[in-house]
C-alpha cells in the first residue's frame, strides 16, 4: 500500500473539479488575441487569414502572445506537436516560430478524427472510414452465422454505422440521409 504524502499544488488526476479548475486556469488564455483561437481539453487552435502581410503578422504576433501567457503561467506548449496547415490555393506558405522555434508545415492535420488536408479534400476521411465499416461488416459476416434481418440490422446500426455517419455534416451537409 502507497503512503500518503502531502500535495502542495495540483488537482488530483480524475477528479470532478479538476475541468472546472483546468478551464478556470486558462481562461485568460486568449486575452490580446486578434486571431480565432480554439480551445480543448489538451488542444490549442490558432487561425487566421493570411491574404496580407498585415494576417500573416498578427498570426506570429498571437503566437508570441501564447508563448509570453504559458511561461507566465509555468507552462510550455509540445512544440514537436504543433503543425501549420496552410489552406486554400495560393496561400503564401509563410513560416511561423513558436518561442524561437520554427513551426513545421504539414500537409494534412487530424481533428477530432477528422483528416483533412491543405485543400479541404475528404476523400481521404471517407476511404478510412470505408475500409473500417468493411472491416467491422466482415467481423459481423464471420461471427454471425444467422443472416435473419432482425439479427443483422440490430448489428449493423450498432457497429458500422457510426463510422459511416461519423461527421457525414462536415463532408456532405445536404446530402445527409436518413437511415430506417
Amino acid at each position: 500500500m502507497s503512503k500518503w504524502r502531502s500535495v502542495t499544488s495540483g488537482v488530483p488526476q480524475g477528479s470532478v473539479l479538476g475541468p472546472a479548475l483546468f478551464n478556470i486556469f486558462v481562461g485568460n488564455m486568449d486575452s490580446g488575441i486578434e486571431c480565432t483561437l480554439s480551445k480543448f481539453a489538451d488542444d490549442t487552435k490558432l487561425c487566421g487569414a493570411v491574404h496580407t502581410l498585415e494576417g500573416r503578422d498578427a498570426i506570429q504576433r498571437d503566437l508570441d502572445r501564447l508563448e509570453r501567457w504559458a511561461h507566465m503561467n509555468l507552462m510550455k506548449f509540445y512544440k514537436a506537436k504543433c503543425k501549420v496547415l496552410h489552406m486554400s490555393q495560393g496561400n503564401p506558405k509563410h513560416n511561423y516560430r513558436l518561442g524561437g522555434e520554427q513551426i513545421k508545415s504539414s500537409p494534412e492535420e487530424k481533428d477530432l478524427r477528422v483528416s483533412i488536408d491543405e485543400k479541404l479534400n475528404m476523400t481521404q476521411q471517407c476511404m478510412l472510414a470505408a475500409q473500417k465499416s468493411n472491416r467491422v461488416l466482415g467481423c459481423i459476416k464471420r461471427s454471425v452465422t444467422s443472416r435473419l434481418r432482425e439479427g443483422i440490422l440490430p448489428l449493423y446500426s450498432a457497429l458500422m454505422r457510426p463510422h459511416l455517419e461519423y461527421c457525414v455534416q462536415l463532408w456532405g451537409p445536404s446530402t445527409r440521409k436518413t437511415w430506417t
